[in-house]
């Protein structure tokens, strides 16, 4: 037999030993300590711990003839002086073979209630589905829990939940399963209302006066109302005549979203490349760029003579279809190809680069764009992208503690 081909196991005698009760150091060695003594080979082990309950499942090759009795009292006994419980089940072979069509299904909830979880669960199965695995990710600032799903393919799933989703109000997020899901390397994301939770024009607007007029047409052209590139040179023109002063002050008064600083430093203990674009100003983006160790940073840029802003900006527009040629170039200098790469965005402005990457999040994003991408994230932690890549909050933490 080939060391690539799985061994036949249908047919093989198996044992399933499963053992219940209070955790506590030792449990898995005891056990197998227990087995080894009957010559078993470890087929598969499953262990799982909630709230300091243990439940610890071995499938194990059936023992020399005659010496099944003698295992399960054996086993029997070392449960009981534990005060553990413990089942042994005849049976044969390893579990079914998975189906095909192999999906990560990530919820989100905040917090996540027992009805919802049953929607999501009744949908799977209703979608043709088998829940394979769940695992927790994350308990706070909200609860992920993972499902394994197979036996239905990525793009019906990922449709039959978003609906769902929308209807009971948690997060979804469905990815394909396999190798690419860890090779991501890249993270691009916009910036208003995104990695920050301010609009930058309107904080240049509030220093001139003109706070309310900016807003409103920045508003219709997030809803898509408004032509991105006419909208932007309207909004500048009344910042004619700003001292050049004001950029500085805008700096400080810029507020990074919850989270923020957590997913950006922990993609890059990763290995991953970030970056940022924006339809805002290069004279924040730079700044951020500095301040966050981030690898790419584009926007546009505001004109500034004797001075003064002028009420114009130079050089190329990045716009909606900018974003997306940026994500394009950012990747082709990471050296990423572009089904690795995360996308993440909140207008419409963003849709064409959430649709080009791997991945599009819409992260608290406008109705259009949360049925236009991959998946939505609607709560206001941006880390929480952290758990669509399948990273848990404890290795997050202990990353963090490890540095101090």
């Amino acid at each position: 037999m080939s060391a690539s081909q799985p061994p036949q196991t249908s047919e093989v005698p198996t044992l399933l030993v499963k053992i219940f009760g209070k955790d506590r150091p030792g449990i898995t060695a005891g056990l197998f300590d227990t087995l080894a003594a009957f010559s078993v080979d470890v087929v598969d082990i499953e262990q799982v711990v909630t709230r300091g309950r243990i439940t610890l499942c071995a499938l194990v090759t059936e023992p020399v003839p005659g010496t099944e009795g003698e295992l399960r009292a054996t086993v029997h006994g070392w449960a009981d002086s534990l005060k553990l419980q413990a089942e042994i089940i005849s049976g044969l072979g390893d579990n079914r073979p998975r189906g095909s069509g192999r999906s990560h299904v990530t919820v989100l909830g905040h917090p996540l209630t027992a009805e919802c979880t049953a929607a999501i669960a009744a949908r799977i199965t209703g979608t043709g589905g088998n829940i394979d695995r769940i695992h927790r990710l994350a308990k706070y600032p909200v609860t992920a829990v993972e499902f394994a799903v197979s036996g239905c393919e990525t793009e019906p799933l990922r449709t039959a939940l978003a609906t769902e989703a929308a209807e009971i109000g948690v997060d979804v997020a469905v990815v394909s399963a396999g190798l690419h899901r860890r090779a991501q390397r890249l993270v691009v994301m916009d910036v208003d209302s995104t990695l920050i939770t301010d609009e930058v024009i309107e904080l240049f607007a509030a220093h001139a006066g003109c706070e309310a007029e900016v807003a409103g047409v920045t508003a219709a052209a997030m809803r898509g109302e408004l032509d991105f590139e006419q909208s932007l040179h309207a909004r500048v023109a009344l910042l004619a005549g700003l001292d050049a002063s004001v950029v500085d002050k805008v700096r400080t008064e810029v507020r990074l979203t919850p989270g923020a600083r957590t997913l950006i430093r922990t993609l890059k203990r990763l290995g991953f490349q970030v970056g940022v674009v924006s339809g805002g100003f290069t004279q924040v983006t730079d700044d951020l760029k500095e301040r966050l160790g981030l690898d790419f940073a584009s926007a546009n840029t505001l004109e500034i003579v004797d001075g003064r802003l002028t009420g114009r900006v130079t050089g190329e527009i990045v716009d909606r279809a900018g974003k997306a040629r940026l994500l394009r170039r950012f990747a082709a200098e990471a050296g990423v190809p572009l089904a690795q790469t995360v996308a993440i965005g909140d207008g419409a402005n963003d849709l064409d680069m959430l649709n080009a990457a791997g991945l599009g999040v819409a992260f608290n994003a406008k109705p259009v764009v949360r049925r236009a991408a991959d998946t939505a994230v609607n709560v206001p932690f941006l880390d929480a992208v952290l758990y669509l890549l399948g990273i848990t909050r404890e290795e997050v933490e202990t990353a963090d503690a490890h540095e101090g």
